[in-house]
């Protein structure tokens, strides 16, 4: 973060400070553990914290001020009506100092993974900042705008919800130039009540954004091909199979490491491969070649940042070790990232068993019971051999796919993460794959980490 004056701040989060306000802020933070000389510390509540109980602390730690809702002994308090929205003011007006290409996207999945290729394809032009890790909410987006300064020259701010209002908070804090939407999923539907209500949450990201800011899409996705906006505003669509789409993609074939695909684009036909599988990796590709154009780039700079992508972490890191290859895919799990990460578990080479771990999909509300049979479903129609589940609603896995006709004697289900473990380390076998897919409380990189120690 450059270096703010505290009045600036005042007025940004429209606050009431009785102290003398002609000082420098170089830096801002809600976690008194990273207060140094000069920060401003922001107070923030939540359901089992609140901030406020550290002002004093942060000001004996070298902070300016504190900005709290209340006043607070010890401490010189910027008070404001909310400090979570003062944080995310403090964000915007420090954002409207740069006049950079700015992508916001959301989605119901697969927004974090088509968020590292448009930053892999925009690193080809711009000294870009991305979000890190999942600082996609209401605090950590604006902690990453704080993180500009006058070498970057774009940035790419994903935006997660569970609620109405939050992207809109995020997207007018952010200002996106150009906005993506992934898909629209089931996600949260248990706070949002249907698709259309989560198309509208999704929607919020043009908050924010200039009336001409282009809006990239998924023709591919049912509700996402029928969006409509007003204005001048340009919708760019992409699809795998939808030839009258702005962006287009065919000749996909897949090998053990990869994709290759053409990309069609303004009447040009361009060859790209992407270093991971799956056919919606395709599409997450597509958006952002349609972001590198949408920003003025160089095709084959677009194409060269796509073959940088390299997928990392808990979201289908493919490990091998020991002759067994791993699929991580532990971040986040709906209905149509497990039927995904199922379709990769079917594209990598075995010479043994494809075994699929699945673990519960967290907020699906009433409709829990019926999605997780119907990846069971699909369970079936994929090339599993072993299915292999966690977690109280996981035993419908079983039941969708052997109502299918999946063999009962392939599948299992166990109440720990410690006898799933166990379970595996006595059947695996050299040549095997094994794919671990599961909502971020299942914690199933746990079942992998016993496994690799053993």
């Amino acid at each position: 973060m450059e270096k703010l004056m505290l009045s600036e701040i005042i007025q940004a989060v429209r606050g009431s400070y009785g102290y003398p306000a002609d000082v420098e802020v170089k830096d801002i933070s809600t976690d008194t553990r990273t207060i140094t000389e000069g920060s401003l510390f922001i107070a923030l509540k939540g359901a089992n914290f609140d901030g406020h109980d550290f002002a004093a602390q942060a000001m004996e730690a070298g902070a300016v001020a504190v900005v709290t809702e209340r006043p607070v002994d010890g401490a010189r308090c910027l008070i404001v009506d909310s400090t979570s929205q003062a944080l995310l003011d403090a964000a915007s007006y420090y954002r409207s100092r740069f006049d950079i290409p700015l992508v916001g996207i959301t989605g119901s999945v697969g927004k974090t993974t088509t968020k590292e290729m448009i930053w892999s394809v925009m690193s080809k032009g711009f000294k870009t900042l991305k979000t890190e890790a999942n600082h996609n909410n209401e605090v950590g987006m604006p902690k990453t705008l704080l993180e500009l300064d006058s070498t970057h020259q774009a940035a790419v701010i994903e935006m997660g919800m569970n609620h109405k209002g939050e992207i809109s908070r995020m997207s007018t804090s952010c200002k996106p130039t150009v906005c993506v939407i992934t898909n629209i999923g089931v996600s949260h539907i248990e706070n949002l009540g249907s698709q259309e209500g989560i198309l509208k949450a999704k929607m919020e990201i043009l908050d924010g954004a200039s009336a001409d800011a282009p809006l990239i899409l998924s023709r591919d996705d049912r509700i996402l091909s029928k969006v409509q906006v007003y204005g001048d505003r340009k919708i760019w669509y992409y699809s795998v199979s939808k030839k009258d789409s702005d962006v287009y993609a065919s000749d996909i074939a897949a090998d053990s490491k990869g994709i290759s695909f053409t990309i069609h684009y303004a009447r040009e036909k361009l060859p790209a491969r992407i270093n991971c599988l799956g056919e919606h990796n395709v599409k997450n590709a597509l958006a952002a070649f349609c972001v590198g154009a949408a920003l003025g780039m160089d095709n084959a700079d677009i194409i060269a940042g796509l073959a940088d992508f390299r997928p990392e972490g808990m979201r289908q890191n493919i490990i091998e070790e020991n002759g067994v290859t791993y699929i991580l895919d532990c971040y986040n799990a709906a209905p149509d990232s497990m039927k995904a990460s199922l379709s990769v578990l079917g594209q990598v080479s075995v010479r043994g068993r494809r075994i699929a771990v699945l673990g519960d999909m967290l907020e699906l509300g009433k409709g829990s019971t019926r999605y997780h049979r119907t990846v069971g479903e699909y369970v079936k129609n994929s090339k599993t051999d072993i299915l292999l589940c966690f977690g109280k609603n996981s035993n419908y896995y079983i039941e969708g796919a052997c109502d299918k006709g999946f063999d009962r004697a392939n599948t299992a289900h166990f109440d720990s993460r410690e006898e799933l473990a166990e379970h595996l380390k006595g059947i695996l076998k050299e040549g095997d794959a094994v794919l671990f897919k599961g909502s971020r409380g299942m914690k199933l990189e746990e079942v992998y980490e016993a496994i690799k120690q053993a």
